[in-house]
């Protein structure tokens, strides 16, 4: 049963979809692992578990891996570098298989050299290119690619997970997998089984919003006006301050640019999506999500052609394309064995099982500007037992969808971060099926230790 369910009318979906393991679907596989989702952590998780030598297949409702990365085009790998006041170039302490995958896009030309973002710095990719590296780890590590198909229910023994049912324009068919891992951003499979989640903070959850890439930009004259941090100047938020009082639909006045690998182009994060009266928009619900479709596309032309007006080198510049959807901040959260508390991201604890570094500051997108809080010259660990369901057994989370608290999640659900989650995520499964031990109990020492052996800095 969930909790917080937001002010969406998501009361007139049914969402609980478990079928016994005597169904009479058709059986499309028998493997170890299905994993749902072919987001960052969804791509880490599958491809350890198939290097480790367990059969894997992976579901994706779009045709291409990449998730919010990609099909929500949020563009930059952020939480690798320290942030601080008084360092002049990035420091990394972020690696393993987050290391692995920006290695496989810089080698390709597919990755920026870091940018200054406030006082961290960030790196932009190419999304085709994320997806050629993304397809090439997923096929060498023999992975089973299902793009083109959803999760509708799950397949249960009592509080024990056996599979998934999944549907396409085919039909339905069900996958029996002996662990899963739900790497969905949405807790799909957590939800589908009916254990509980919640949205942010007593159903307050993060705004999405709409990225849009700008091509035929002179870069050099642009970043010569608008400065060398990502983050907006003073005087550009003063600029949409003034046009919004003039009328115009800008309702967030502190945006965000990057350079991109393609010669002049920029990737620019603006907008603030919300219904017209103010009202938060759940994407869980597909009304929203269409809703924060539509808003995005208007309010992306009018960040373009402000941006036009305003800054020098965007004179001729055009909308190249947007997100094939809204890019997506936050939704479920499960109820986790363990929760990340706001408190031990602003403490930066590192608590006995963490199981990745982050860096990242509460960036929470919450307003008419987004709230950052820095944690300078230091970072905190995720504890492991955060992507583990406090009910459900052979069922682990990888991604956005961990348990953790509303400002915690807005530092903790960053793209190097959920790289290191699916790869935690596929190595306790890769310790749980070679022990025969549920989720909640594998050895975390064992588990670290397999972490830094894989290039993880923990």
């Amino acid at each position: 049963m969930s909790t917080n369910q937001s002010s969406s009318n998501l009361d007139r979906w049914q969402l609980r979809s478990v079928l016994p393991v005597d169904h009479s679907l058709p059986v499309l596989a028998e493997v170890d692992v299905v994993v749902i989702g072919a987001g960052a952590a969804g791509v880490a998780a599958a491809t350890v578990c198939a290097e480790q030598g367990l059969s894997v297949i992976i579901v994706e409702r779009y045709g291409f891996a990449g998730g919010a990365a990609v099909a929500g085009m949020s563009g930059t790998i952020c939480g690798l570098y320290l942030a601080s006041d008084t360092s002049t170039a990035p420091e990394q302490v972020v690696f393993g298989f987050t290391e692995r995958f920006r290695a496989g896009l810089a080698g390709r030309g597919g990755l920026t050299e870091p940018q200054r973002y406030g006082k961290t710095w960030t790196v932009a990719h190419d999304p085709h290119v994320w997806r050629e590296v993304a397809d090439g780890l997923l096929f060498n590590a023999g992975v089973r690619i299902m793009f083109h198909t959803v999760l509708t229910g799950v397949i249960m023994d009592g509080d024990v997970h056996r599979g998934v049912v999944i549907e396409s324009n085919a039909g339905s068919v069900a996958i029996h997998a002996k662990r899963t891992i739900d790497a969905s951003g949405d807790a799909a499979a957590v939800a589908r089984a009916g254990w509980d989640y919640y949205f942010g903070d007593d159903g307050r959850i993060q705004n999405p919003t709409m990225f849009f890439r700008l091509g035929n930009v002179d870069t050099e004259a642009f970043w010569a006006d608008y400065g060398d941090d990502t983050i907006c100047p003073p005087k550009v938020t003063e600029q949409i301050v003034s046009e919004r009082e003039r009328g115009y639909d800008l309702p967030r006045e502190k945006i965000w640019i990057f350079s991109t690998p393609r010669e002049g182009e920029l990737l620019v994060n603006a907008t603030r999506l919300a219904d017209s009266d103010g009202r938060m928009l759940n994407v869980i619900d597909p009304e929203d999500f269409t809703i924060a479709e539509l808003l995005g596309r208007k309010q992306v032309r009018g960040y373009s052609d402000f941006l036009r007006r305003h800054l020098d080198g965007l004179q001729r510049s055009f909308v190249v394309d947007t997100g094939v959807e809204a890019g997506i901040r936050q939704t479920r959260s499960i109820v986790a064995t363990t929760t990340l508390t706001n408190e031990q991201v602003l403490e930066c604890e590192k608590p006995s099982d963490g199981i990745v570094r982050s860096p990242w500051p509460i960036e929470l997108h919450d307003g008419a500007r987004p709230k950052l809080h820095w944690l300078l010259d230091d970072y905190y660990e995720v504890p492991y037992l955060t992507l583990v369901p406090e009910r459900g057994e052979n069922i682990i989370v990888a991604g956005r969808c961990l348990g953790a608290q509303h400002e915690a999640l807005a530092s903790a659900r960053v793209t190097a971060q959920c790289f290191e989650y699916g790869n935690a995520a596929g190595l306790a499964t890769v310790i749980s099926l070679a022990s025969d031990t549920a989720y909640r109990d594998v050895d975390v020492t064992q588990l670290r230790a397999r972490l830094a052996a894989s290039g993880s800095a923990i």
